[in-house]
């Protein structure tokens, strides 16, 4: 089967090399730069232990330097999938979103329209540019000039000027240009009525959109008359240009972020020139549409973690919430987005103008996660004053996170959610570290629980964490080479004895190769590390025993991390009800404690230390005599303060 000359050319610039070749190899990160798509890992071809393989994602290539295998995407999946040339093609095809052209024969000898009319919108290019000089652009011109924009970025940016008229087609049919193809183009219409094609662009400071490649695929127009029906206006959708698969000021933004600059959405084409003018080079915008999937797919090829920079004001934040919307289902590790949101009236030209380009940058590095975000939407300017209002915000928030496909990340989510609602709806814990005086909404009438009920300080004293803590930290002094793989759990535990939070902080900055018990012994004392791994439990650990085994370090990493978390989410989950005991009988209290008592019995049923006598829970769920103790106090304040009906 033939192909159309410009469809294996249109595919391979659709096509990320990195996502392609990703998913046969593992990248070697210590040698990979991703913001330039420079990319380097085993070869898939070859039986080799170093990176010698290299992937230049901006070229579109590979290259092996062991076995000197070389080719693009097309080639990478002709040879790791063995399929045929075009049976590689309909794959990527597929990836891609291109529809495969029917089968034709005569496909080769035809001519490439793409490359014809990118030829026709280059000569459109110079035209407006021209037109820019000319005595009719001279309103233009003010305009640009009070923008902040002279010559030189007039010429960087290659703005230009569409004369009213059909000045554009005029000039184009007398070089001998078929009206048909200015019109595929883009850059005239036929009436209906038949009568001669009309200029798209009239009246209208012109922006060339470019392809990643630099090829004119269309332009955007800003009009000079206060009263025209579209301020901005888009060329329509032609064989080169795709609004929703396009973003202004691609290719510059690409090699600027490659760089190591900050990768930034805007809005217009006036906002990419004010930032890019500002120093913000890695800057582009959507096209006269809201960010689509296949823009974001762009965005995460060029940076891990755009920042989407709108207008501060309700439309910008509507903008906001359509891109989360949009985003939430497409989220992969490492791949997210944060807002930088504008000053209410103000767009990044008038912030910079206003108070320099300091000013924006400072509003980029403290750029929101999208978490906060989705949460700032859902509970702005609401009352949560009743259960049926929290449930419903729950319900809301659940549907939520269940867009996000990737199961680590949709629970990491439900993790941030669940912390943030815990500081809404019980201040008192989230001010002051945790001691705040800032008192919970309470029923009217409804007397406030005791806060002398001693319920946490008494899991406090039956969950023995400190054993937990002290089996992690020698293990990972034991086989310190396992550290980077527990690196976020060993940051978020925290360490209730001193002596564990410096251990845990020594470990943290321990250098690759390095003696962690030297370490640890100079930070703490010899003594105090010795009375460490003579604790029994410590002293009996396996991994503890096996100094170096780090398949052992791993399974007992794991198990101390779980138990410790299971413990602990006990512990929250019952200070948690007692803050929300307030006289009213809430049967999710007792199921979210049921939970969390089979969470913690599930994490500790299996291990050799717990010895204690238990009883039977609801549910049949195992409880020390203690929990069980804590448990009914708490069920019996429930039920003796439960309402008359």
């Amino acid at each position: 089967m033939s192909l159309p000359p410009g469809f294996l050319e249109e595919l391979r610039s659709r096509t990320s090399l990195t996502q392609v070749v990703g998913r046969k190899v593992m990248w070697d990160m210590r040698k990979s730069n991703q913001g330039k798509g420079d990319m380097w890992a085993p070869c898939p071809f070859h039986q080799e232990k170093t990176a010698s393989f290299h992937v230049d994602d901006r070229k579109g290539f590979y290259y092996c330097f062991g076995c000197h295998a070389k080719g693009d995407a097309i080639s990478f999946v002709r040879e790791t999938e063995n399929v045929e040339f075009m049976e590689a093609v309909e794959i990527l095809a597929r990836e891609a979103g291109m529809t495969l052209p029917a089968r034709d024969p005569q496909a080769a000898q035809k001519a490439d329209r793409r490359s014809e009319l990118a030829e026709i919108t280059e000569a459109a290019v110079r035209f407006f540019r021209l037109s820019l000089n000319q005595q009719a652009a001279s309103g233009a011109r003010d305009y640009l000039a009070r923008r902040g924009l002279e010559a030189a970025a007039q010429e960087r940016f290659e703005l230009g000027y569409a004369p009213e008229g059909n000045a554009l087609f005029a000039h184009l049919t007398g070089r001998g240009v078929d009206p048909q193809k200015i019109i595929d183009a883009g850059l005239a219409a036929r009436p209906d009525d038949g009568r001669a094609p009309y200029d798209r662009f009239r009246g209208r400071i012109i922006f060339p959109i470019r392809d990643p490649r630099g090829r004119c695929i269309s332009f955007g127009g800003r009009s000079m008359d206060p009263n025209a029906r579209a301020k901005y206006l888009n060329g329509p959708e032609t064989e080169l240009f795709d609004k929703g698969r396009s973003l202004y000021w691609h290719g510059p933004a690409r090699e600027a972020a490659g760089k190591g600059q900050t990768l930034i959405v805007a809005e217009g084409y006036m906002d990419v020139i004010a930032l890019v003018q500002a120093g913000f080079g890695a800057t582009v915008a959507p096209l006269g549409t809201a960010v689509t999937e296949d823009q974001l797919r762009l965005l995460w090829r060029i940076a891990d973690e755009p920042v989407i920079a709108l207008d501060g004001d309700k439309a910008g934040l509507r903008a906001a919430y359509r891109v989360i919307d949009i985003a939430l289902p497409l989220l992969e590790a490492g791949k997210s987005l944060r807002f930088a949101l504008m000053p209410e009236g103000q767009d990044p030209d008038d912030l910079i103008r206003a108070s320099g380009a300091g000013a924006m940058q400072n509003l980029v590095d403290g750029a929101l996660p999208m978490v906060q975000l989705l949460w700032a939407r859902e509970t702005e300017g609401q009352v949560f004053d009743s259960p049926e209002r929290r449930a419903a915000l729950d319900r809301v928030l659940r549907e939520k996170i269940k867009l996000i496909s990737d199961p680590s990340i949709r629970s990491h989510y439900g993790q941030a959610i669940k912390e943030m609602r815990w500081q809404l709806f019980n201040p008192r814990r989230s001010n002051n570290g945790g001691r705040g005086q800032g008192r919970k909404w309470q029923p009217p009438g409804t007397p406030q629980a005791s806060t002398k009920s001693s319920l946490l300080a008494a899991a406090d004293s039956r969950v023995d964490d400190h054993i937990r803590e002290a089996v992690i930290l020698a293990t990972l002094i034991a086989t310190p080479s396992v550290i980077d793989e527990v690196e976020p759990q060993l940051e978020r535990m925290e360490c209730r004895d001193s002596d564990h939070d410096a251990i845990r902080a020594e470990l943290l900055a321990l250098p690759p190769g390095a003696d962690a018990r030297a370490a640890v012994g100079a930070r703490i004392g010899d003594d105090a590390l010795e009375n460490l791994m003579r604790i029994p439990h410590v002293a009996i650990c396996p991994a503890v025993r096996h100094p170096g085994d780090a398949e052992q370090a791993r399974l007992t990493l794991d198990e101390a991390f779980g138990k410790l978390s299971a413990l602990r989410g006990l512990v929250a989950e019952i200070a948690e009800a007692e803050e929300e005991l307030s006289g009213v009988a809430d049967e999710a209290l007792t199921w979210r404690l049921r939970e969390a008592a089979e969470a913690r019995n599930r994490a500790l049923r299996s291990q050799q230390e717990d010895k204690a006598a238990y009883d039977k829970g609801p549910n049949g769920l195992m409880m020390d005599r203690d929990e069980r103790s804590a448990f009914d106090a708490l069920l019996n304040k429930i039920t003796y303060t439960k309402p008359r009906r």
